[in-house]
């Protein structure tokens, strides 16, 4: 597709999106199914009901778009869909195989939780308030997806044998995300003051 306009781009960012989560669709209960811990496969089967919801919430986007429900081939969801799959293949010791799990999942966290945010100012930069909300619902739940496989991985490298407590392997990503989010949240503050001055 052509673009001449930002919300052509809109457009764009939103069909990636709504294939990158169709693929994750089919290839969540695979990666559930290879995970050997129980508290990971409860992880990821609660993040598959949520991904069916993200997808039917992008179909609502489309709506607002006035556009089909039509996804783009998302090669980066491929890719790390792919990376996933050949990490729950694995015949490593039980820990490491599921922390290789943890791993690939939240590389696909990560890419997620960046493509919501960019939609997320494109839609805001647009006026599109509504279809900003529905994108920040969904980047919200992926952090939350992201935190919580932090928290898996703290309570599996214990058992790793690297001789580590949960609370020593869990302060750097904690004190990393959180000021990630600070950042974010301060950039979000700064878009958001810079696009009403515009308006005004």
């Amino acid at each position: 597709m052509s673009m001449t306009t930002l919300e052509d781009l809109l457009v764009e960012q939103v069909r990636d999106l709504y294939d990158a989560e169709k693929q994750l669709v089919r290839a969540l209960p695979k990666i559930a199914e290879a995970a050997k811990w129980e508290d990971l496969q409860e992880a990821i089967r609660n993040h598959l009901e949520e991904t069916k919801n993200q997808v039917s919430r992008l179909e609502r986007i489309f709506e607002e778009l006035d556009k089909p429900a039509k996804g783009k081939a998302c090669k980066a969801m491929r890719g790390l869909v792919e990376e996933g799959a050949g990490a729950s293949k694995g015949k490593s010791e039980e820990p490491l195989t599921d922390l290789a799990i943890i791993a690939a999942a939240q590389r696909v966290e990560h890419y997620e939780i960046s493509a919501y945010g960019t939609a997320r100012a494109i839609a805001l930069q647009l006026g599109k308030e509504n279809i900003a909300s529905l994108l920040e619902e969904t980047e919200d739940e992926e952090k939350a997806a992201d935190m919580k496989l932090t928290d898996i991985a703290g309570d599996l490298m214990g058992q790793a044998g690297d001789g580590k407590g949960r609370t020593e392997v869990e302060k750097l990503p904690r004190k990393s995300t959180q000021a990630g989010a600070n950042s974010r949240r301060a950039a979000r503050l700064e878009f958001d003051a810079k696009t009403v001055n515009q308006r005004l």
